[in-house]
């Protein structure tokens, strides 16, 4: 079963006292089950972000206690910062990671909004997909004239979603608080050769997807033109779905482009850097790095790995490291401090936090000898879905050797599609190796019920045939896993670089062991299955993978040795 997680990255207006920051991230985290990813505080912003994830009704209530104790400690009416800001939490969005739907989000989101402004006496607007209105999905409308705005805006009529329309003693301190639920949203900051805000600002607006007012004759101090209802005009900018401004950081001593990319499909984070880089180098300002802010989802690193990789005409079949790697040279992530992916990460990171020990993580030799050693497992199973990884990882090897092959070049996009198949499968079989282990302890933990009373024998019985099926079904997945690096081991030993075709050859065995070893297990926790039918069908899909995986090994070593000659 999949489990439901959502994240949390709530902004609170306190940059600089790391006392604060600490006691308001210990109200978050005194929700058991809530994991604190992130703490980012920026001195000159005076600007915290914090991200947490958890179950959903966890993440909520942990929210809700962190803005609670934020409007206990932050007080508006003598904050002073660089980002714009309306309160002493000043958004507090959450974001699906998984088992969640983004309309399940809303709900969570619009509780989390009610509660804040009932419970806590805080103006609320919620905003991007947990908005009531269109108008007010885009933050910037719900921020409009930011913290010193409010108490006009609620005078003339304005009512926030939830709370009091009011600023009177008690929201005079706290502000009002924007609440909202959105997809993965990355927060990026382009380090730029200048210390001229004015400068940043314009690169700034060439890019954002608002652009600028459009004005007559100079675009800075020319007359701004409206058109027949009285209205600005504006000049979009070049990228969606992003928002940008320019300021001058003071610890870092340059100007920054600072952009919050709110729809990474539309605009992947390596596309916005190339164009603030070409907006910039028009300017006659280099962009000599960029600054992540909180956290990202790994594929924002991997795509512009790839992306650079493909501008190199080299291929991107390589390990996620090197991708990430190459990703983190490219935008100068480490222009102002060392970028550490497991740090930023969210995928590492939750996998850090999982503290249960991984048989892929031993050394060749840890692995052996965890093996040799008297207990049932890892066995033949794990070793199949490992044997599986090697043949897969053969293949890749051979993909990206054949194209960096001199001569070759206009190959390279040929061999790196098959070299990042050959990754792709070489991860699921790492993944399989741990996850036929888990197997065999399901059973080992159905063994160990009572089965003392008829209620308890019944519920052991359940737990073990469910545990023996899964039991059967993890090394399936391994053949059919297996069996496909057949395709890119084949290719390889036809197509690929002929000084490493006994490589390609080296692959095919490794995916016929990985599959026949594999299948001894499909039979084996297949025959102490009590449902016979089911147990019938797995059996037969595994012998027919077996039979063919035979077939294709002999083909495929007989193309290598007429190759060899």
């Amino acid at each position: 079963m999949i489990q439901r997680l959502i994240e949390c990255v709530p902004n609170f207006s306190e940059g600089r006292d790391m006392n604060i920051i600490r006691q308001i991230t210990d109200a978050a985290t005194s929700v058991e089950g809530v994991k604190l990813l992130d703490v980012d505080p920026g001195a000159t912003t005076n600007r915290t972000v914090v991200t947490f994830v958890g179950e959903p009704e966890l993440v909520v209530e942990a929210a809700f206690r962190a803005v609670k104790k934020a409007s206990e400690l932050i007080d508006m009416r003598g904050h002073h910062g660089d980002h714009p800001r309306m309160g002493a939490t000043d958004v507090c969005p959450l974001v699906p990671i998984a088992g969640v739907t983004m309309e399940e989000c809303v709900e969570f989101a619009r509780n989390l909004g009610k509660r804040i402004g009932e419970e806590l006496g805080i103006p609320v607007f919620c905003y991007e997909s947990a908005a009531f209105t269109p108008e007010r999905r885009n933050l910037a409308v719900c921020r409009k004239g930011e913290y010193e705005a409010l108490s006009k805006r609620f005078s003339e009529g304005e009512k926030p979603d939830f709370g009091p329309a009011v600023i009177d003693d008690f929201t005079a301190g706290t502000g009002a608080t924007a609440v909202g639920a959105r997809d993965f949203l990355v927060a990026i900051n382009y380090n730029l050769n200048t210390t001229s805000t004015r400068r940043a600002n314009s690169i700034a607006f060439d890019v954002r997807e608002k652009g600028r007012k459009l004005r007559e004759g100079d675009p800075i101090t020319g007359k701004v033109v409206k058109d027949e209802n009285g209205e600005v005009v504006w000049v979009p900018g070049t990228l969606k779905g992003c928002k940008a401004i320019g300021w001058f950081i003071e610890e870092y001593g340059i100007a920054q482009v600072s952009m919050n990319v709110t729809d990474i499909n539309a605009t992947p984070v390596h596309v916005a850097f190339d164009e603030v880089c070409d907006k910039a180098h028009a300017r006659g300002i280099r962009v000599t790095g960029s600054e992540i802010v909180g956290l990202i989802p790994k594929r924002v690193l991997i795509d512009a790995g790839k992306y650079y990789l493909a501008k190199q005409n080299r291929s991107a079949g390589i390990p996620e490291e090197d991708i990430i790697k190459i990703a983190v040279k490219s935008m100068g992530l480490d222009d102002l401090k060392p970028f550490n992916a497991r740090e930023k990460v969210v995928e590492y990171i939750l996998e850090d936090m999982d503290k249960t020990p991984k048989l892929v993580n031993l050394t060749c030799r840890g692995f052996a000898e965890e093996t040799s050693r008297e207990s049932a497992a890892p066995g033949g199973g794990s070793i199949s879905a490992y044997m599986g990884s090697l043949g897969a990882a053969l293949g890749a090897m051979v993909a990206n050797l054949s194209s960096h092959k001199r001569g070759w070049d206009g190959r390279c996009p040929e061999f790196s599609v098959w070299a990042e198949k050959g990754e792709d499968l070489m991860y699921q079989l790492l993944h399989l190796v741990d996850e036929d282990t888990c197997a065999f302890n399901k059973i080992m933990d159905a063994m160990s019920m009572p089965k003392k009373s008829d209620e308890e024998k019944a519920a052991r019985a359940a737990a073990m045939e469910a545990a023996t099926l899964y039991a059967t079904q993890v090394p399936l997945r391994t053949m059919k896993t297996s069996y496909e690096v057949f395709d890119l081991v084949e290719e390889m030993a036809k197509e690929g670089n002929p000084n490493s075709v006994s490589d390609a050859g080296v692959g095919a065995l490794a995916a016929r062991s990985a599959v026949l070893g594999a299948f001894l297990n499909v039979k084996i926790n297949a025959a102490g299955l009590k449902d016979r039918a089911v147990a019938d069908e797995l059996v037969a899909q595994a012998t027919k993978i077996a039979d063919e995986a035979v077939l294709r090994e002999t083909q495929i070593i007989k193309i290598v040795n007429e190759k060899i000659g």
